[in-house]
């Protein structure tokens, strides 16, 4: 009996970024349980065509289209595109699984908005239609809660080591301006590395002064920057596995979604950068952070209020002027961030991520996580890991 032949597909998804390797890892995974996809991969593609073997002639391409080149590149190959970049490009159409920026924003904002902040920069390259689509949802977030934020638009392009030095400056010199305690987010993990520069030049206390978390998060990045960048954790495993799924079906000859197919990002992943609270009011401050440093704990109000000693009326006054919510929900939202980070950084069964995380049973555990997320726990994990 001949062997089935596997289906040749090609990736045009640069590996040089946490957030492409991690795509591939999804595709591959999709690929396996359809019995295996024969792929062929380019590993430093990122702009400009012409990245396919001459000759190749496969069925299928999962590619990120970031400019108008590639666009016209890939229409003339063999096969159906797929296309995993946010980009916006007039005249450059192919079926399109991508992250939720919008979301993405509203995590960044609601999780500095958590940490006290009030005053906020924005440190991106704009005129380009994903960074603007990020950018603009920030701001749209902060004005909901009547914020604004202030903006340093950054050198589109590659740029001498003049020029670079020449923005240092100017951003060190932006950062001083700034109201303080500030949060500033950036478009990608290397953005928020110059940010990180640029306070050291200016003297400025990283987070206590000036938090810096990044649009996206590479880990590699994030975890050697100094001090370690916090991020938003776009899923790409999962749009990499979605994008497969959606390459299977047209290649079976389904036709192909009208909008976007877009992939909600799932959580911050908080490091030094951001861990602080920019709360004034010292009684206030310590009563968040024990609440946070007991997020494993299944502690009740007045657990805090033994703590910190004020009277019950005081702390739900505050909370609610402060944080817009009561001790009891910051409490619950404290053990379900923790029972995020557990399901999604290790392999603990359900039941002892309830337990780790200070709720009484998985089921109360089941049930809050529902509430909060849409999701039961096995969902969430089975998303962040692409499944």
């Amino acid at each position: 009996m001949p062997l089935r032949r596997c289906p040749q597909i090609a990736l045009l998804v640069d590996t040089a970024t946490d957030w492409g390797r991690r795509m591939i890892r999804g595709i591959g995974r999709y690929a396996q349980q359809q019995g295996g996809w024969d792929i062929w991969l380019e590993q430093r593609c990122q702009h400009a065509p012409g990245r396919l073997p001459a000759g190749w002639r496969g069925e299928g391409v999962i590619a990120r289209v970031a400019d108008r080149a590639m666009g016209r590149y890939l229409a003339d190959v063999p096969g159906v595109v797929v296309n995993v970049s946010s980009a916006r490009i007039p005249g450059v159409e192919f079926p399109t699984v991508t992250a939720d920026l919008q979301a993405a924003a509203r995590l960044a904002a609601g999780h500095l908005l958590d940490q006290g902040f009030r005053n906020f920069g924005y440190f991106a390259p704009l005129g380009i239609s994903y960074v603007d689509l990020h950018y603009h949802s920030f701001i749209e977030h902060l004005a909901e809660v009547g914020l604004k934020c202030d903006l340093f638009p950054a050198y589109r392009g590659k740029s001498p080591n003049a020029t670079w030095y020449r923005r240092q400056e100017n951003l060190r010199l932006w950062l001083q301006d700034l109201p303080k305690p500030a949060a500033v987010v950036t478009w990608t993990s290397d953005r928020g590395r110059e940010v990180l520069y640029a306070c050291r030049a200016a003297g400025l206390l990283v987070p206590e002064q000036v938090a810096v978390m990044g649009g996206d998060e590479d880990s590699l990045l994030c975890e050697t920057c100094n001090p370690p960048l916090s991020g938003v954790a776009l899923t790409s495993e999962r749009i990499g596995y979605e994008a497969a799924a959606l390459l299977d079906r047209l290649l079976r000859g389904e036709p192909g979604p009208s909008d976007p197919i877009l992939i909600e990002p799932t959580r911050v992943v908080v490091r030094q950068s951001t861990d602080t609270l920019a709360i004034n009011d010292p009684d206030l401050a310590r009563a968040i952070a024990y609440i946070r440093v007991h997020a494993a704990t299944p502690i009740r109000v007045d657990d805090v209020l033994r703590e910190i000693a004020v009277s019950r009326s005081w702390l739900e006054r505050r909370f609610q002027e402060t944080l817009g919510r009561s001790p009891a929900e910051e409490i619950r939202r404290a053990h379900l961030e923790r029972a995020r980070q557990l399901l999604a950084e290790t392999d603990l069964p359900v039941p002892q991520v309830a337990t780790a995380s200070g709720f009484a049973s998985r089921e109360y555990l089941a049930y809050a996580f529902k509430q909060a997320t849409g999701l039961t726990p096995r969902e969430f994990r089975q998303r962040v890991r692409g499944r």
